[in-house]
């Protein structure tokens, strides 16, 4: 959920260039497979040690709120439009994001972007 608000902000200048290249690779539609581990994204993040989040519990909170709500499981493949729009069409359109997300540090700069 989070690409669909990122523009260009982050840990580092090495956690935002990571986003963009995903970003972009993820715009193109490929096959995705959801996940409750450490993912590509979490690779550059400052709070992965060794594969495992340090904000681990926050981190899966969120994951499950938005499998849940998007009626999806670990393990689950689609194309990343597919998912991208279930996100927008269950979290996003209704403003549900708030709902799950409210605690997490980048929360303000969310509120900012119409995504």
């Amino acid at each position: 959920m989070c690409l669909c608000f990122f523009r260009g902000k982050g840990y580092s200048i090495e956690f935002v260039r990571n986003m963009w290249d995903i970003k972009d690779k993820l715009e193109r539609g490929p096959l995705i497979q959801i996940t409750d581990k450490a993912d590509d994204i979490c690779a550059i993040c400052p709070n992965n040690a060794g594969g495992t989040c340090t904000a681990q519990a926050k981190v899966a909170e969120y994951d499950r709120q938005v499998m849940q709500r998007c009626g999806l499981a670990v393990g689950d493949e689609m194309s990343y439009r597919d998912f991208d729009e279930l996100v927008r069409q269950r979290i996003i359109l209704p403003s549900k994001r708030k709902e799950i997300c409210a605690n997490c540090q980048w929360d303000s700069m969310c509120e900012k972007i119409r995504a």
